[in-house]
């Protein structure tokens, strides 16, 4: 089990991450997402050892992981950008990554480089940005981790080999119990993978919850009446997070179960009151302006 608590990170003057208390148990796909600079990468490096905690603690099972190295043997990253080893190919990289990690299994990277269309002798200067993210997922997958952490993991990836390497992940999960944490602005591709999703903003987590139990906590309601009632009519019966209105339509965003919000609105007389889906997106983007934040100045 992942635990972190009042978990803090400052870089010089910067706070990358600010009293980050969260637990992620095991065998789960958890998405992490946020604004530019919310803190993804920072939690990740601090997950994976890289980086040591300002102030607060980040355990597995209960273990520190900074200067763990035999925790860390349970541990794997994969970064946004792709270190590219001057000379290096595929092949040259797992002979280092046999030696270095112990739960190396040579059958399941034979197995993995027959999925992928790369010779492993081909250099990686010579490889697209793809591609090299390819290798590194091949690689990181024939350690065996139990953890396993990526920063914009399909990155650069065409459609047909993220369809194979979300299938990938999610066997490991079910036939290993593999932990996945994924750092992402494609809400689209996490909505697909994820089980638990977190946002953070400003080095702070707003919410963490079942990515099921996300969608019933959100209603978007089309709602006509003639006369429209005002905001704070509406305001009595339900907790609105947005609000427009248009001559006698309104189209609002309130907490709540849709089913129950489409009943108490009913006390209002319309003449439709209608609830539509919200994606991942649209409920994240929700939250962001609900604490001020400028939605058109971040990029999912």
């Amino acid at each position: 089990m992942i635990k972190s608590e009042q978990l803090t990170k400052r870089f010089g003057s910067t706070t990358a991450l600010d009293c980050f208390s969260t637990t992620i148990e095991d065998g789960r796909i958890y998405g992490l997402v946020g604004s530019n600079g919310a803190g993804k990468s920072t939690f990740l490096r601090l997950l994976a050892g890289i980086y040591a905690p300002t102030e607060g603690s980040i355990t597995i099972n209960d273990q520190p992981i900074y200067e763990n190295p035999a925790l860390k043997q349970d541990i794997f990253f994969i970064p946004d950008e792709i270190y590219q080893m001057p000379g290096a190919s595929m092949s040259s990289l797992a002979k280092i990554y046999s030696a270095l990690y112990q739960n190396w299994s040579e059958q399941r990277y034979t197995e993995l480089v027959k999925c992928f269309p790369i010779p492993p002798k081909r250099k990686l200067s010579a490889c697209s940005k793809g591609m090299r993210r390819q290798i590194a997922i091949i690689l990181g997958l024939s350690c065996m981790p139990k953890y396993l952490l990526l920063d914009e993991a399909f990155d650069g990836l065409d459609p047909v080999i993220r369809v194979a390497v979300r299938k990938i992940i999610a066997d490991d999960v079910l036939s290993r119990g593999t932990t996945v944490l994924i750092a992402s602005h494609n809400l689209r591709e996490l909505e697909d993978m994820c089980d638990q999703v977190g946002l953070l903003h400003g080095g702070k987590i707003l919410f963490q919850r079942e990515l099921s139990e996300l969608h019933q906590n959100f209603a978007r309601i089309q709602f006509a009446a003639k006369p429209l009632p005002s905001k704070e009519e509406f305001a009595k019966h339900i907790d609105i997070i947005s609000f427009k209105a248009s001559g006698s339509i309104a189209s609002l965003v309130a907490r709540g179960n849709p089913h129950e919000v489409q009943q108490k609105l009913s006390a209002l007389n319309p003449l439709l009151c209608e609830s539509v889906p919200l994606t991942l997106e649209e409920i994240f983007i929700t939250e962001m302006e609900a604490v001020g934040y400028d939605y058109n100045n971040v990029i999912f």
